[in-house]
């Protein structure tokens, strides 16, 4: 979504718009969601937090910022509120469930090659989404599955754009050594890309 529409549509959600509201809702519900839900391994967990930003959101749009972007100051929130939720208990994946989101579940007759693929790579992801401590694996989730530029993800890290690239660099070679490590995993690695 284009920053202008952004800022349209807060203003007039500002003013009372449900279905401006509703429009910035639906514009970011599903991204918030897969990124939450990587960054915690727990679906549940997912949508509490997502539900209470948006939540927060509304209860505050008269302090958004317009010089800034709508969905990085919703993220921001949703992250402050994964990080509490976090120091109260520890993530635990679940790898059928965060995937099961995008949509890419087995056929009930049964697995065929793309869907034991596709479970391969699931598990791939997060073993190797395992090996990175928080902040790496937050900007990777952020470049990779949100497509987050370099540039955006240092102004909403407030970190230089080397940094985040070295992060980018050191979570990379973190995950594929957790792969290596794992020789059936590393199996599965050289069968799924070869």
């Amino acid at each position: 979504m284009r920053k202008a529409i952004e800022v349209d549509l807060v203003r007039r959600a500002k003013a009372g718009d449900g279905c401006a509201v509703e429009a910035l809702i639906r514009a970011h519900q599903d991204a918030l969601y897969a990124f939450i839900l990587r960054m915690s391994g727990r679906p549940h967990v997912a949508e509490d937090i997502v539900q209470e930003a948006f939540v927060r959101v509304l209860s505050n749009l008269d302090r958004f910022d317009a010089r800034y972007r709508f969905s990085t100051w919703v993220f921001t929130i949703a992250k402050r509120l994964y990080v509490n939720a976090m120091q109260k208990q520890r993530p635990a994946y679940d790898t059928d469930s965060v995937n099961a989101r995008q949509g890419t579940q087995a056929s009930p007759a049964g697995l065929t090659a793309e869907a034991e693929t596709s479970i391969n790579v699931r598990e791939l992801l997060q073993v190797a989404l395992g090996q990175l401590n928080d902040q790496q694996r937050e900007i990777v989730l952020l470049f990779h599955q949100q497509n987050w530029p370099i540039a955006d993800i240092a102004r909403y890290l407030n970190m230089p754009e080397g940094t985040i690239k070295s992060h980018l660099h050191r979570a990379r070679k973190r995950m594929r050594c957790g792969i290596v490590s794992d020789a059936r995993l590393h199996a599965h690695a050289r069968e799924i890309w070869s």
